[in-house]
């Protein structure tokens, strides 16, 4: 049984779980399983990732591996495609049931509920499985299936075209006062609230903006966003302002307008000490789910963003 699956799209990660079980159930009693992602990373956009916190390199696959504890071989196909043109997927997830001759017998979806927390009417791949090893014909040969596309490298000149788009959006620069960011940190919004705290002579803070700005581009289009907050002095907002731009900031960004940096650091975090970056990832209602004075490991915190926010469709917060 050969799986096309991969790591971001949620309808491929809402069937981890049963798929894992399924290796489980049937690879005993004579069943060879082997998934393989077919997706080129090159031709899938960042805001193709907001279900997720892993692309589709062979890196990231390694990644998926490890922490979903495949029990099953997971191959890289998205090289050269090669295999994947040959069998022909048209959406991860998508199954192909080979009897022991290595003749097709069954493609299609594994059941028919992308939802995890719904049981399936029809188990279409168990029923697949079950005829051929009770040496039955299978009782239904193909279906239709749903999913994420294939991300084919024919098909990536969007992505070209959708990163000038990003580059023309606006990116703006308002003051912030002390009573203003108690508010922003209080977070009365439905949207998770990602805050970083930065300055234009910070190194590592202008280093690390940039995975922010791709942070801000997988999650904006869910109950997501971004706001920097700049601690430079205002006559300095042109200057930080013109970072912003280089970096192509278009999230919500702001300057403290008050005079008093240790009021700044109080209002956002009294157990921050003070050094630059800071960064914080705030729930609606103001829990701080996740803090770091020093730089962040972009993994981790996209890690802490999809799990809160869902990786199906069936979460979709």
């Amino acid at each position: 049984m050969i799986l096309f699956t991969c790591n971001h799209c949620p309808t491929a990660q809402a069937y981890e779980d049963k798929f894992i079980k399924i290796v489980n159930d049937y690879k005993k009693r004579g069943v060879a399983f082997v998934a393989i992602s077919p997706n080129d990373p090159e031709a899938i956009s960042l805001s193709e990732l907001g279900y997720s916190d892993l692309s589709d390199d062979l890196e990231d696959m390694k990644i998926r591996v490890k922490e979903k504890g495949y029990n099953f071989p997971y191959l890289y196909d998205g090289a050269e495609q090669k295999i994947s043109k040959q069998y022909g997927p048209v959406a991860t997830p998508h199954v192909f049931v080979f009897d022991k001759n290595r003749i097709l017998q069954y493609s299609g979806r594994i059941d028919d509920t992308e939802n995890p927390y719904i049981e399936p009417k029809q188990t279409d791949l168990k029923n697949a499985l079950g005829a051929l090893l009770a040496s039955k014909p299978v009782p239904v040969a193909s279906t239709k299936t749903f999913g994420c596309s294939i991300k084919w490298k024919s098909k990536n000149e969007w992505i070209t075209q959708q990163r000038v788009q990003w580059s023309k959006e606006p990116v703006t620069l308002q003051e912030i006062s002390l009573q203003e960011v108690n508010d922003l940190i209080k977070n009365d919004s439905k949207k998770l609230r990602l805050v970083n705290v930065w300055a234009t002579w910070c190194g590592p803070c202008v280093m690390e903006f940039p995975s922010f700005v791709d942070i801000n581009r997988m999650y904006r289009d869910r109950d997501f966003e971004f706001i920097s907050i700049s601690t430079d002095k205002l006559p300095m907002k042109e200057k930080a302002l013109a970072q912003l731009k280089k970096m192509e900031a278009s999230n919500q960004n702001f300057i403290f307008s008050g005079s008093d940096i240790y009021q700044l650091i109080d209002a956002v975090d009294e157990k921050w000490r003070g050094s630059l970056p800071y960064t914080a990832l705030i729930a609606p209602g103001g829990e701080v789910l996740f803090s770091i004075e020093g730089t962040i490991d972009p993994q981790e915190v996209k890690t802490k963003i999809v799990n809160y926010l869902g990786r199906y469709y069936a979460d979709n917060k």
